[in-house]
Formats: C-alpha cells, sequence, structure tokens
C-alpha cells in the first residue's frame, strides 16, 4: 500500500525540483510524519472515554495511541496535573503515506457538503493542520459502536522551508484545497 510513496519518488520530487529550481534532491521537501491528536477533556470524568477513544484512533491509524496527560492542574477546569486529557498518534514511514492516502481519496470526500480542506492553515514553517469534526467519515469506524462524536486535528510535519513548498507538497500528495 506504499504507492502514494512510490509517487512521491517518481513523480512529485522531481515536479518539486523543477518547480522551486532546488540544486540537490536534498532540498526537495517531504513529508516527515503525521500526528493525529484527540483531544478528550470529559475523560476526567468517566474513565472509560478513554479507552473509546484509544480504540478509535488505534482503528484509524492501524498504530497503538500515547494517551497524553495533563501538565498543569487548572481548577476552572476541575483538573488535577496527570490526569489523561486526550490521545495521540505519530505515524511514520509506509503507515503515514497509508493514512494519508486514506484520509485524502477516501475519508474526506465523506464529509458532508464537502468543498475542500482551508489551504490557509499553514504554520509559517512548512506545517499544515487540519481539523475533522467527526470520526465517522473514516470507514474503519462502526457507526453502531461509537458512544459520542469526537473530533480530531491532523498535524502534517514537512521538511518544507515555507508554506508555498508545503502547500504544493501536500497538494501533490493528493490534498484537496478549496483555495
Amino acid at each position: 500500500m506504499a504507492r502514494l510513496k512510490d509517487k512521491y519518488a517518481s513523480e512529485i520530487a522531481p515536479a518539486l525540483m523543477s518547480k522551486f529550481g532546488y540544486k540537490s534532491v536534498m532540498q526537495i521537501p517531504k513529508l516527515d510524519k503525521v500526528v493525529i491528536n484527540c483531544g478528550c477533556g470529559e475523560a476526567r470524568d468517566n474513565p472509560k472515554i478513554m479507552d473509546a477513544v484509544l480504540a478509535d484512533l488505534a482503528a484509524i491509524t492501524g498504530q497503538h495511541p500515547v494517551i497524553c496527560k495533563a501538565k498543569k492542574s487548572v481548577a476552572n477546569f476541575k483538573l488535577r496535573e496527570g490526569m489523561p486529557i486526550g490521545a495521540k498518534v505519530t505515524l511514520r514511514g509506509d503507515k503515514m503515506y497509508e493514512f494519508v492516502d486514506r484520509l485524502f481519496s477516501v475519508a474526506l470526500p465523506r464529509v458532508r457538503d464537502f468543498r475542500g480542506i482551508n489551504g490557509d492553515s499553514f504554520d509559517g514553517r512548512g506545517n499544515y493542520s487540519l481539523g475533522i469534526k467527526e470520526q465517522l467519515i473514516f470507514p474503519e469506524i462502526d457507526y453502531d459502536k461509537i458512544d459520542a462524536i469526537r473530533g480530531m486535528d491532523i498535524v502534517f510535519v514537512t521538511t518544507a522551508k515555507t508554506d508555498e513548498e508545503a502547500k504544493e507538497l501536500i497538494r501533490a500528495l493528493g490534498a484537496p484545497f478549496a483555495n
């Protein structure tokens, strides 16, 4: 399932090299990692919610998620240091390319009234962030087994130096940008 990785080596990298005029192949931006984060503040009241979040992330990514714990205590949120407040998965290599391919070709087209993703969510250093409102867009999630609709954040970390280079890379990987 590494067809996106093969496409990068054979088509995307040479196209980026000619477009931006790189002198060396090491200057060509590439996708470094993809981080999927699911915040779950209500897990402080009901620990079983965290099990559902972990199961959803594991099904979507094919990798075991890591539980994120609170770094500080915040009285207004009834939060103590060390309480579980979310989960994350960092994908690299073949699993990363497989996830990106499934996200752009299968999951995002299943979003209701989908017109493309926002092209302005770059951080200035070549990384792109994308928010998803519900986990149901992934075909791995069984609709009957979910207890609540949860969103997640997906961050694409690239080696690009500018947002323009990163946007061209992510567009070449199949991202359906609206603008």
